[in-house]
């Protein structure tokens, strides 16, 4: 049986739902992002007991089929920009739909309809997010940032980047060393 749970985005949250499920006595297979497989059944009190344990920790589990797909895109984009040495070569919406195994069309539609943004902007959200820890990390340079996230030029990179948070990625990487320095002389 499986199980849906949003929110769950990180190695920690992995954890709390392995913890929660074993303290119910529920065996489980596999527990990846957002989705929990269970050998057993779950009886009404002990999902109701699951439900609250995972609330208290920030996690929610879920029962509606149209949240479901909305968490399943959001952790496949997840997955795709911040934990993949390299993005897919091919575009966007074939991808998610490949992945997904609906049509692109039907995933944006209820995308939108329930987030209220479109599965591209959430993905340039995403992307800017993890150029800007990319920047902080400062390994790569620009060029490279662009290279790996598969931005057409880092001309391309910079306009989004403006776009989307205000900055340039030069001026946000300027932040980033004033910030430190002004740490260093305390």
């Amino acid at each position: 049986m499986k199980l849906y749970i949003k929110y769950m985005v990180s190695q920690r949250c992995k954890m709390v739902v392995k913890s929660e499920l074993k303290s119910l006595g529920l065996h489980y297979t596999c527990v990846e992002l957002g989705v929990a497989d269970i050998l057993e059944n779950i009886s009404d009190e002990k999902r109701e007991k699951l439900r609250s344990n995972l609330l208290l920790s920030g996690l929610e589990l879920m029962e509606d089929k149209k949240s479901m797909l909305i968490e399943k895109i959001k952790i496949v984009i997840t997955e795709m920009i911040h934990y993949n040495d390299e993005l897919p070569k091919v575009n966007f919406s074939e991808y998610l739909s490949t992945i997904m195994g609906y049509d692109y069309t039907y995933l944006s539609n209820i995308f939108s309809e329930v987030k209220g943004i479109t599965i591209e902007h959430y993905i340039i959200a995403h992307k800017i997010e993890r150029v800007k820890e990319l920047i902080l990390y400062d390994e790569l340079n620009l060029t490279e940032i662009s290279y790996k996230l598969n931005y057409c030029s880092v001309s391309h990179l910079s306009t989004q980047f403006k776009k989307v948070t205000g900055l340039t990625p030069s001026y946000f990487k300027k932040l980033k060393e004033k910030k430190r320095i002004s740490l260093e002389n305390m």
